[in-house]
């Protein structure tokens, strides 16, 4: 990578059949980070079954119990996602510019990236940012990685589409991600080089 202008930040990895990794097969990763030191992003199609996203909050102590009932009702519903195999403990919230911290990373005009406890307590009292995701975890590569396994055909790359990384239609992301590109999903093969 020569310059920013080689950066994918920004962007939706989409992954090919012949990706090899199960922990990535039909995945779709925002990359809020790449540089010639490395690249971070978060799976934003994989949802976590436990905990739910008031468990969640009950265990970081951000919510009781008893305050259950007056958490807005999206967000009793919104997922955790599975951001990634790198530190699955740790919570990152993707979400819209509007909301700003002093430790928010601003990656583009549409996205945002906070990973502090206090966004999480402005998103349970209904002050948070109009739209996010929250993930458990990243996905991580070390210096050249990802451009080795997009160069072995293992990763598309693409724009990013603030609608499809902040709608709840997660089983529906990659093929939505794979058509933006112009490409029928059936028409991908996991074998290179056959017709």
């Amino acid at each position: 990578m020569n310059d920013k202008t080689d950066s994918l930040e920004g962007q939706f990895l989409i992954a090919m059949p012949s990706m090899g990794d199960p922990r990535f097969e039909r995945t779709v990763i925002y990359l809020c980070a790449h540089s010639q030191e490395g690249a971070m992003g978060f799976v934003i199609n994989q949802v976590m079954e436990r905990p739910s996203m008031l468990d969640f909050m009950r265990q970081l102590s951000i919510i009781s119990e008893d305050e259950e009932d007056g958490i807005p009702e999206e967000l009793q519903h919104t997922p955790l996602h599975t951001g990634g195999p790198v530190e699955p403990g740790r919570g990152f919230v993707l979400h819209s510019p509007e909301y700003h911290l002093e430790t928010t990373v601003r990656v583009d005009d549409q996205v945002s990236l906070t990973a502090t406890l206090e966004i999480l307590r402005a998103i349970a009292t209904g002050r948070g940012p109009k739209r996010v995701m929250l993930a458990l975890g990243y996905s991580g590569w070390a210096s050249g990685q990802l451009e080795e396994e997009i160069a072995a055909n293992g990763w598309l790359t693409s724009p990013a589409d603030a609608a499809i990384l902040f709608d709840a239609a997660d089983e529906s992301k990659y093929e939505r991600a794979l058509r933006r590109l112009g490409i029928d999903p059936s028409f991908l093969s996991g074998e290179a080089g056959h017709a």
